[in-house]
């Protein structure tokens, strides 16, 4: 399915692009990659989850980057990426490609923080060996099966080989308010700005395209059969008003993996590093330093 000719514009939807002058395009693995780097000290890799991109950090990135040399792509098919095969939107398939990213950009990660599917990225790629970071931070990480959705991947696929459907979501996506709904059903509330990013991206079929292949190429109940052999340290965040990622999904992971421990949030939603960037920088900070890849100190750059 091609929709090249209908995917994000940087010249249009990026022209005003979070942290925009930290913005690159890079080849690898078949595909041209927007990756935004930026920082000093140990290294850290942020992955978003699924249907966003880089601007779902576009307030802790530059919070992180005060401590961290940070790498933050748009996942394959995801915003300005762009959409590879659709075996390269499987877990182990996006695993697969961002470490030849990685490669390519001479980047190993001290420190890798995943949001929702960007965490299950990192499980995977750390169990396959791709990366070795001293911790994972999964921040509402979606790493167990939907509960009651056995026929999500299915649909999913069903909507991926639909020409149409990723047209008509893109069509339904135009209201401001439409949107908004949306994310609310998150458990998260996003500023106006924010809003109108994502609605930037859902206004695209070729984002669309990429977000429900995504979906419809998800093996969680393969990681969730292989997670107990991770041996590196996972930190599970979970925000108390997380409606896409149940929050007792960090405990029931933490109770099958040896080197996992849960740190809940009482507030935010599943989108918690949009509404509080400080606190999960913050978070980040202390957890890098417990790991033994402590941040960078502020005043040590002036």
């Amino acid at each position: 399915m091609a929709f090249s000719a209908q995917r994000p514009e940087w010249s249009v939807e990026g022209r005003d692009w979070p942290n925009r002058e930290f913005s690159r395009f890079v080849s690898a693995g078949g595909i041209s990659w927007h990756v935004q780097e930026m920082g000093d000290g140990p290294r850290l890799l942020l992955l978003h989850g699924t249907g966003a991109a880089t601007h779902s950090f576009r307030d802790l990135a530059p919070n992180l980057a005060k401590h961290f040399d940070l790498l933050a792509p748009d996942l394959p098919g995801h915003g300005f990426t762009d959409m590879p095969p659709s075996s390269g939107l499987s877990l182990a398939g996006m695993g697969r490609l961002v470490g030849i990213l990685l490669a390519k950009r001479g980047f190993e990660p001290d420190i890798a923080v995943g949001h929702s599917a960007g965490a299950a990225i990192l499980v995977e790629m750390a169990l396959s060996g791709t990366i070795r970071p001293k911790v994972i931070i999964a921040v509402n990480g979606a790493l167990l099966p939907i509960r009651g959705a056995s026929l999500f991947s299915p649909l999913a696929k069903l909507l991926f080989l639909n020409p149409l459907a990723p047209k008509v979501f893109a069509w339904r996506a135009l209201s401001h308010d439409a949107t908004r709904r949306l994310l609310e059903g998150t458990g998260s509330a996003i500023d106006a700005r924010g809003i109108e990013l994502y609605q930037r991206l859902f206004r695209k079929p070729g984002h669309v395209a990429g977000t429900l292949g995504m979906m419809a190429n998800w093996d969680l109940d393969g990681l969730q059969r292989r997670i107990s052999r991770l041996s590196v340290p996972l930190v599970l965040v979970s925000a108390a008003n997380d409606k896409a990622v149940s929050p007792q999904d960090a405990a029931i992971v933490a109770a099958r993996v040896p080197v996992a421990r849960t740190m809940p949030l009482a507030e935010g939603g599943h989108l918690v590093q949009e509404e509080n960037p400080e606190q999960v920088s913050d978070l980040v900070v202390a957890v890098a330093r417990e790991a033994g890849a402590p941040a960078r100190v502020e005043t040590e750059r002036l």
